[in-house]
């Protein structure tokens, strides 16, 4: 039984390594790319920043629920946060296909904070990708004990991700060309 988790948990791991490369990867090529005479999807931002304030609150639901012993709320708020995750990110990517970067304006010391939460956003919304998939896993690996481990570390970085994706999008909001 041991050798088949092993098994199963390397096959997963292989998958979760293809994944948290090829994500970063395909966001960075496609980022770069402009769809030719497509009409700019600016109405995308105040949706996807949404997608990060409800993803956030869900976080926290999910960990309320499984506190109070409540797995199956638990999971299914889980999976919606990946769904949410994965919606973000498609929204995300068509809009920077479609429209020109908008750039910060706003001076001084308030630049400097902006650029730091976007840099930090930027840097944990793609370390969180193997974190997530690694905690997901667990469960499928009835590796209970595991997964609250990497949940230790994946949930305040996810909700990190989350709460500074809102926070970026109403600060750079303002500067937004529409």
């Amino acid at each position: 039984m041991t050798e088949e988790i092993t098994l199963k948990e390397k096959r997963y791991n292989r998958l979760i390594t293809v994944i948290s490369i090829a994500i970063p990867l395909v966001v960075a090529l496609l980022f770069g790319y402009k769809i030719p005479n497509a009409k700019p999807l600016s109405f995308l931002p105040p949706i996807y920043a949404g997608i990060n304030g409800l993803t956030a609150i869900l976080l926290i639901a999910a960990i309320i629920a499984i506190k109070n012993g409540r797995q199956l709320i638990h999971r299914r708020l889980m999976l919606t946060n990946i769904v949410l995750s994965a919606l973000f990110l498609v929204m995300y990517v068509a809009y920077h296909m479609t429209s020109e970067t908008t750039v910060f304006g706003g001076e001084g010391p308030i630049k400097f904070i902006y650029y730091f939460i976007l840099m930090t956003h930027i840097v944990l919304s793609i370390s969180v990708i193997p974190l997530v998939l690694i905690t997901y896993s667990k469960v499928y690996l009835d590796d209970f004990e595991s997964h609250r481990q990497w949940a230790k570390y994946t949930f305040p970085i996810w909700l990190y991700v989350a709460v500074t994706g809102v926070l970026v999008y109403v600060m750079i909001s303002p500067y937004y060309q529409y």
